[in-house]
């Protein structure tokens, strides 16, 4: 009898030794790792990080594994869960095509804290990670746009079994017990899109991130579950797909060959809001430059979005931070108003100024008829600028960010030091990037942890958050 999907997966997630993970993939994977840590440092001192921190505080748990930016340990899935949080909180963290959503956060806050609690190298997360995003891109594929279009936000719902997998990859799970922890993931695997631009949507993050874990935990320790979660009759895919689903047995043909890391690759972000927003703000900052267009001779932004592809951008008359982030109205106006878009941006005050309420009417969106379904990192965008001089138009068709427009290496470190910066200090950032640059040589993930760990001055600052 041939394998199962199920176990065919459970044994690629396993079977792959550190060794046959490509050296290309695992740069990657190190880059992603550190945009991953520096935005949950940030996120850390935003007010859902508080939020998580003292709940997590409040349980007085063991202390197996670091919550960076603190001097705080709990948990493993506890530290999965918060440090997941905390690096989706400012939507700065990174996207994946295939995922249809953030991949890392949901996975390297969960393979750190197992790796620390296990004494595991960092060399080993690096690996888990990659194998766990072939996991979670090979899933999402399978489960199509679709699924993400009927509401469910695919960050947590494919999140939770690439946390599985790198859990299980750390903790040594036998084939068995895999089969179990998927199962288990898949009875977790929730998270909606209507929650979006409140602190529920980086708990979904964290959520997963923390349920691979646990799954991972319950399963070697005996917990049993259905053993085919992804075969027979009511399969996990005859609940979630979309219309457009692929067979997952297609999907995974190419398994551990073209590395889901680098084909199509991390998308990295340069602003932190919904990725939705960046091909348009992108757009936008090249038309405006081109023609040198004034905020006060604009009489109408139109963006055009193919059917789909502003899903997420659901608040259109924004009045918060969090509501701003998934605003294309908001993010097309602070372009015009402040020539820029930063952490800054989407503090509460920044979105009820005077100016940029008059600006949030003159931008409308438009549709663009097609009959495919697209994200915010697929398809293009077309632009129009209204102004007293006349009309200018760009059609867009990569994102900021992404393989085709990439940050410069010394942009992401920018972006890792800023984030940092604001919790550790320029020298414990500068510190922490040199630390993490490294990873695939540390004997112990746990030397990149205590970087995480701000000095007695730094964490007195912690309240002075990015959205005060």
């Amino acid at each position: 009898m041939s394998a199962t999907q199920t176990q065919r997966l459970a044994e690629f997630i396993l079977n792959t030794r550190t060794s046959d993970v490509p050296s290309n993939v695992m740069d990657a994977a190190r880059d992603a790792l550190i945009d991953t840590v520096g935005c949950a440092l940030v996120g850390s001192v935003d007010e859902v990080g508080e939020h998580v921190l003292r709940y997590v505080r409040d349980l007085g748990s063991k202390r197996e594994a670091t919550i960076w930016g603190t001097s705080a340990a709990t948990t493993m899935a506890e530290a999965a869960f918060v440090n997941g949080v905390f690096g989706h909180a400012l939507d700065f963290d990174d996207v994946h095509a295939s995922v249809h959503g953030h991949p890392s956060t949901t996975m390297i806050p969960a393979a750190i804290a197992v790796a620390e609690a296990v004494g595991a190298s960092g060399k080993e997360v690096l690996a888990a990670y990659a194998v766990g995003l072939e996991v979670c891109a090979k899933l999402g594929t399978a489960l199509g746009t679709g699924h993400y279009q009927r509401g469910w936000h695919a960050t947590a719902t494919t999140g939770v079994f690439g946390s599985t997998a790198v859990a299980a990859r750390l903790l040594k799970l036998n084939v068995e017990q895999l089969k179990y922890a998927l199962a288990l993931a898949a009875s977790q695997a929730s998270g909606l899109i209507r929650n979006f631009g409140t602190m529920t949507k980086p708990f979904h993050a964290g959520h997963a991130a923390k349920s691979g874990v646990m799954a991972a935990w319950l399963a070697k320790n005996g917990f049993t579950a259905d053993t085919q979660i992804f075969d027979g009759k009511n399969h996990f895919f005859s609940t979630y797909a979309g219309e457009d689903a692929v067979p997952l047995e297609s999907t995974m043909k190419n398994l551990g060959k073209l590395w889901e890391m680098v084909t199509p690759g991390i998308y990295v972000k340069r602003f932190p809001c919904c990725y939705c927003n960046h091909r348009p703000v992108g757009g936008m900052f090249e038309l405006i430059k081109q023609h040198n267009i004034k905020r006060e001779e604009v009489t109408k932004v139109r963006i055009g979005f193919l059917p789909g592809a502003d899903k997420p951008l659901i608040h259109f008359d924004p009045h918060t931070g969090l509501e701003g982030k998934f605003s294309m109205e908001y993010n097309a106006a602070a372009v015009l108003v402040d020539g820029k878009i930063t952490m800054e941006s989407f503090a509460d005050a920044m979105v009820q100024r005077p100016e940029i309420r008059a600006m949030m009417p003159k931008v409308e969106r438009f549709y663009i008829p097609s009959n495919q379904t697209f994200s915010g990192i697929t398809g293009y965008n077309d632009i129009e600028i209204v102004t007293t001089r006349g009309t200018f138009k760009l059609h867009i068709d990569r994102v900021p960010g992404s393989p085709a427009w990439p940050m410069t290496p010394a942009d992401r470190e920018e972006k890792f030091l800023d984030c940092a910066g604001r919790v550790l200090g320029s020298t414990g950032a500068k510190k922490l990037f040199e630390v993490a640059e490294r990873c695939g040589q540390l004997s112990s993930i746990a030397e990149l942890t205590r970087a995480t760990v701000p000095t007695e001055s730094n964490a007195t600052a912690r309240h002075a958050t990015v959205t005060a």
